[in-house]
């Protein structure tokens, strides 16, 4: 095993959408990267392909199903195992979906919690020793929904939410050589599953800006975060157009 001469990150869900986006700034900013992802083989190759194309050796992709209780340290593991080093953590992996509450099921719970909630706290119990040989971060992503519950989304706001909290907590039992942020993205990708062009013009209407956001700005919010803000931590930062700013 060689010991990386760049800072080392290990992005989670970090293959595709928001993740990848993250991903390609903080390698363009001299980053190593262990990208995880669960499902996202496909996308995973090819952006470790397109990242090594410009600087080699500097990229490694591993899978894993973070509900799986091993899987904090088997995560932090590889990263140890192919650069040596860990100097920090972006917490993104994430599962959203509706859970109206009169429907809302146990298995819904633990895997919303889990991937939400309990996944960063166990990622960062594992994490710790090495981030601080660093005098490393963490960035969770949190949602505008931390603080404004989504209607029919009880469990997911509240795992979020949790999350905010986390946030905070883990900034005051890792100081002084570990800071912890959180960045809370408002509209920046519709979900996969579509929306309607009504519900679209209603969620641009509560945005100040009066429009979403990109991948990139997420992205640049993470790597200010993790390598620009050395006297930040505990703070969550929204990235939301204004709209945390609307009753």
């Amino acid at each position: 095993m060689q010991v990386s001469d760049e800072p080392v990150v290990l992005v989670t869900g970090g293959a595709r959408r928001l993740g990848a986006a993250i991903v390609r700034l903080l390698h363009a900013r001299g980053l190593s990267i262990v990208v995880h992802y669960r499902s996202s083989a496909d996308e995973a190759r090819r952006l470790k392909a397109e990242l090594e194309g410009v600087r080699p050796g500097t990229v490694a992709i591993v899978s894993a199903d973070i509900l799986a209780p091993d899987a904090p340290r088997a995560l932090i593991e590889a990263a140890l195992e192919r650069f040596g080093r860990l100097d920090m953590l972006v917490n993104n992996a994430s599962t959203f979906y509706e859970t109206p509450f009169d429907t809302a099921s146990l298995a819904q719970w633990d895997d919303l919690i889990g991937t939400n909630l309990r996944a960063p706290f166990f990622l960062g119990q594992c994490a710790a020793p090495h981030l601080a040989a660093h005098a490393g971060a963490i960035v969770n992503m949190i949602d505008v929904h931390a603080h404004r519950p989504l209607k029919d989304f009880p469990i997911y706001s509240v795992a979020k939410a949790g999350l905010a909290m986390l946030t905070q907590a883990l900034a005051r039992e890792l100081a002084p050589r570990v800071r912890v942020n959180g960045v809370a993205p408002g509209a920046i990708l519709w979900p996969e599953a579509g929306a309607d062009e009504a519900e679209r013009a209603r969620a641009l209407a509560r945005i100040p800006l009066h429009r979403t956001g990109s991948p990139e700005d997420i992205a640049r919010a993470v790597a200010f975060l993790l390598l620009d803000a050395p006297y930040v931590t505990g703070q969550v930062l929204a990235v939301d157009g204004g709209r945390s700013t609307m009753l």
